[in-house]
């Protein structure tokens, strides 16, 4: 979805250290998950899709800018029920009027074992205190309602999604220079060792499960195994017919 001011944000030294950390974490995530359509929704500006092999990737956003590929709101999106392997929904839903609506979209359009990987702003980190201090008025990324991991988690438990990964990152303090940023980048290993649930931003990823579903994959060796098993008699009698 379009959020105002966000992209502007993102070009800002502060904006420029989260966005290097939730790429590369994009990058590695969606380049081991397979199928066929992936969909971006939300900053089509930026591809968090690249790295992924899927040969139909979309990015849909309810603007009409030049990267857009599908115009659409979040909230009632226009693909078929089971239609799509792998949705990214990059800093949406804390940003969202109704974000648990977005999520059952994405859970209506996503194939059994479908993946879903949401970006959000951590509520319980130092970027979550400075949040609490900026006026309802303030522009991106202060204003939204950031959502926690547990709290998603409990979306998407109910919604039938497994959690499968998760990270956390961007524990420098909210500067913004550039050159503090770079100054506190120590913080990144010393916060996931020994303060890991207290980055900036994070990444969740979980898998659209159904419940009694069993796939069904060819059996090539079962029917080879079954053939070999048959009785002697019933072999002549297979042979006698063919005669």
């Amino acid at each position: 979805m379009s959020i105002q001011g966000f992209d502007d944000w993102l070009a800002t030294p502060q904006g420029q250290y989260v966005l290097d950390w939730e790429q590369s974490k994009h990058d590695l995530l969606v380049a081991d998950i397979f199928g066929f359509n992936a969909l971006q929704i939300g900053l089509p500006q930026h591809d968090f899709l690249r790295a992924n092999r899927m040969p139909f990737r979309f990015r849909a956003d309810d603007s009409s800018g030049v990267d857009v590929k599908v115009r659409a709101d979040p909230h009632l999106l226009p693909f078929a029920n089971a239609s799509i392997d792998l949705v990214v929904l990059p800093h949406v839903l804390e940003f969202a009027i109704n974000p648990h609506q977005i999520l059952r979209e994405v859970a209506r359009i996503l194939v059994p074992e479908g993946h879903v990987v949401v970006t959000g702003f951590n509520p319980f980190s130092l970027w979550g205190a400075r949040r609490k201090f900026s006026r309802a008025e303030a522009t991106p990324p202060w204003r939204g309602q950031y959502l926690s991991v547990p709290r998603l988690k409990d979306w998407f438990a109910l919604l039938g999604f497994e959690t499968q990964a998760g990270s956390f990152g961007c524990y420098a303090p909210p500067a913004t220079q550039e050159k503090w940023l770079r100054q506190w980048r120590f913080l990144e290993l010393a916060g996931n060792r020994w303060w890991p649930i207290a980055g900036a931003t994070y990444m969740i990823q979980a898998v659209k499960r159904i419940h009694g579903m069993k796939l069904i994959t060819p059996t090539w060796s079962d029917r080879t195994s079954g053939a070999k098993a048959l009785s002697p008699a019933t072999q002549r009698n297979k042979h006698e017919q063919t005669n």
